[in-house]
């Protein structure tokens, strides 16, 4: 009786939805993720809408006109802005990344 309720609880537990700002997290590269100095979830969430600064880095085929842009804060450097990544309104598709300037 307790091994099928065991098995029941891990395969919930692998179901669960990842936050946005892990899904973004997941697609940094190492490096990306050596710049965030505190923790994924000290990110800004945004629905926004296409604009010229974020098209610049959203991949080309993608046709629709709002995305999630999840902002990692205290990323900025000298020669750069936050580190962005923008995910689609599904919450798991990556469609860009760059450094945006707040």
């Amino acid at each position: 009786m307790i091994l099928p309720f065991g098995l029941i609880s891990c395969d919930t537990f692998t179901k669960q939805e990842l936050s946005i700002e892990m899904v973004a997290f997941h697609s940094l590269t190492d490096e990306e993720r050596k710049l965030i100095p505190v923790s994924p979830k000290d990110s800004t969430v945004e629905k926004v809408t296409f604009n010229d600064e974020i098209g610049s880095f959203i991949r080309s085929e993608y046709d629709k006109d709002q995305v999630y842009s999840i902002t990692f804060n205290n990323t900025k450097s000298d020669s750069s802005g936050n580190l962005t990544v923008l995910i689609d309104l599904d919450k798991v598709t990556i469609v860009g990344k760059g450094y945006k300037n707040n």
